[in-house]
């Protein structure tokens, strides 16, 4: 991410927190992140070197990060955690699962502190803003739509999207075009994560979805596998072809057959959509 990381072995953990914040203030930087390792609020000797930190460095901020799938097992951490440091916030992560989140409920109330971020995936951009009344909804079982909603606006292009309407309007949608789609979609996250957003899906009903992440690696794989004349003209796809292209990808053919089917359905309902008297606006595939 092209920030500097301060580190010296396996000494000792205070010594190492003071000397960054030392380092940072001669270097000019104006924030430091110390990430302490994982420790259980059992661990007597490990929770007290928190605690010698915390009066050697003085940070700003002490955020506890809380596994979300612990359930209520969260609401006695995180108790014990901010009997003896005082924290000033809460991360709640794994909130892509099947939990709703409910614990977060009992660590606010118990300790007092906000929930301040939650983590929706394993990667630096999968860390979001808290809000109080979309945790309400997915708890309630509403969904997260607003979420969803900022997932899409971020992951699609306007100009882009503006040219994909044009290109189904003059009916040049290519299967160039539908790849960009699903790379644009793979963008806002996993398809579990997405579907745990829409209202009346119930986190648990996901585990038994068999839902194929890799489905979209293989749609990629299968298109990129064809050359620029089929992408714009699939017509042409043959048996021999259609061969050539599932084993370049390692697919087979009724999976590239599968592939070629969705995409002249999709161009079939978008012809019908623009068909259809709809007035022009924002323009989303409806995958």
């Amino acid at each position: 991410m092209g920030c500097e990381v301060y580190e010296k072995g396996t000494s000792n953990p205070v010594s190492t927190a003071s000397d960054a914040v030392k380092h940072a203030i001669k270097f000019g930087f104006d924030t430091v992140i110390i990430d302490t390792a994982g420790r259980l609020h059992i661990d007597e000797a490990l929770m007290n070197e928190l605690k010698n930190i915390k009066d050697k460095v003085s940070p700003t901020e002490i955020l506890l990060v809380v596994d979300a799938m612990t359930g209520q097992d969260a609401v006695n951490v995180a108790k014990a955690f901010n009997d003896l440091l005082d924290i000033t916030g809460v991360i709640l992560t794994k909130m892509d699962g099947d939990t709703r989140g409910g614990a977060s409920l009992s660590v606010k109330y118990i300790t007092g502190k906000p929930i301040k971020f939650i983590g929706t995936g394993e990667k630096l951009d999968a860390i979001e803003v808290f809000h109080p009344e979309r945790m309400a909804s997915r708890i309630l079982g509403m969904g997260d739509v607003l979420s969803l909603i900022e997932k899409a606006e971020q992951a699609y292009d306007d100009k882009k999207a503006a040219e994909l309407e044009k290109k189904f309007r003059e009916q040049s949608f290519t299967l160039n075009d539908y790849l960009d789609q699903f790379k644009q979609l793979k963008n806002m996250g996993s398809m579990e994560s997405l579907l745990a957003m829409m209202p009346g899906v119930k986190p648990g009903q996901l585990k038994d979805a068999k839902i194929d992440e890799k489905q979209i690696g293989r749609t990629e794989a299968i298109i990129l596998s064809m050359t620029m004349k089929e992408r714009v003209r699939p017509d042409i796809l043959n048996f021999s072809r259609k061969r050539r292209i599932a084993a370049g990808s390692g697919t087979t053919v009724e999976e590239v057959n599968r592939l070629l089917k969705q995409y002249e359905q999709t161009k079939q309902l978008m012809k019908q959509f623009m068909s259809g008297g709809k007035k022009k606006g924002k323009f989303r595939l409806p995958f």
